[in-house]
């Protein structure tokens, strides 16, 4: 049985491909993937190349948002075993080094993370990975959900990082999935009001319909600084830094949203009102807790699934945000060739 992968060979080209079959090692599992969400950096990678200090050089496979059925373990795994529904960690650390050690896995120099060069992602119809990053999903969860554990992990990793109090007042910048589900983590660990604001009515719209009070981005200077927490999603540095003027004094603020550009930070404001700013750099040990959020129903994913793609499908999926105002979040199901 053939393997195929959707594989990236140029700029904006993507190509149907026959794929070597991958090689169990000890400690790994072999998967089928059911659901791939398209995450921002996959477009970026396939409209230009790179993102931050990662560059695509040569034939490169997309993908890290993932939900499969476990086909394979090495005779040394015992978390998991075959036949399985698991949501999939992208990242495997070397979980020897400093980093790892200190129980900061995400933070490591050697981390593999799927879809970040040189390491290929989940488009394909069978890969090989650690299966210390594999989740045993419940039955009732959908491949569709236990894809978008991904991006929630980011939210919910924000929320951490922004050090988020039950009973705040948080404001979200940004109402992509990141957004969206970084607001309902905010929610889940007990915020008080959530706000959520964004240029697009369209995405507006979906977060009213999560229950957020909302406000378009060109009203964000008219905004009263009573907020407790930031969440920034948006990857604007000049939202960032209005932003922060919203925050009351020992205000905290979680950057999540990656820019392309340096940003300006109003030092003597943070300085005055001793307003934390902390970064984002993927997520640490959040499965468990974004798994057990959606199964109880305290986090909703409704309404972030707007296209279904098959493995052929690839290069549509990954533009579909950039030709429909509508499209928040494209799955692609690589056994759908």
């Amino acid at each position: 049985m053939a393997n195929f992968a959707a594989v990236m060979t140029d700029l904006g080209t993507m190509e149907l491909r026959e794929v070597p079959e991958p090689t169990l090692e000890p400690g790994q599992a072999i998967i089928a993937p059911r659901a791939v969400g398209v995450c921002g950096s996959d477009v970026s990678y396939f409209v230009s190349g790179k993102v931050g200090p990662f560059v695509v050089s040569g034939d490169f496979i997309l993908g890290h948002e993932l939900s499969g059925d476990v086909l394979a373990i090495a005779p040394d795994v015992t978390n998991v075993k075959v036949g399985d529904r698991v949501a999939v960690e992208p990242g495997t650390p070397c979980r020897d080094c400093a980093q790892c050690r200190a129980g900061r896995y995400h933070l490591c120099p050697d981390l593999e993370f799927l879809a970040t060069p040189p390491y290929d992602g989940c488009l394909v119809q069978r890969l090989a990975i650690d299966a210390r990053s594999l989740h045993v999903m419940p039955e009732s969860m959908s491949y569709e959900a236990g894809a978008l554990l991904e991006p929630l992990s980011v939210g919910l990793w924000g929320c951490r990082r922004a050090g988020l109090l039950p009973g705040d007042k948080v404001l979200v910048t940004g109402a992509g999935p990141v957004g969206i589900l970084a607001a309902e983590a905010a929610r889940a660990e007990g915020a008080l009001e959530v706000v959520v604001s964004d240029v697009s009515e369209t995405r507006l719209e979906l977060a009213r319909t999560h229950g957020f009070h909302t406000f378009h981005s060109n009203e964000i200077k008219k905004q009263d600084p009573s907020f407790d927490v930031l969440l920034e999603c948006s990857g604007v540095p000049q939202v960032l830094n209005a932003g922060l003027h919203l925050l009351r004094q020992n205000g905290r603020a979680a950057s999540i949203g990656i820019g392309k550009t340096d940003v300006e930070l109003p030092l003597h404001t943070l300085n005055w009102n001793e307003i934390t700013l902390a970064t984002v750099n993927r997520y640490n040990n959040t499965w468990p807790l974004a798994m057990a959020l959606v199964a109880s129903g305290r986090v909703d994913l409704s309404g972030l699934h707007t296209g279904s793609f098959r493995l052929s499908e690839s290069s549509q999926a990954l533009l579909a945000g950039r030709v429909d105002e509508h499209a928040v979040k494209s799955i692609i199901y690589p056994q759908e060739v």
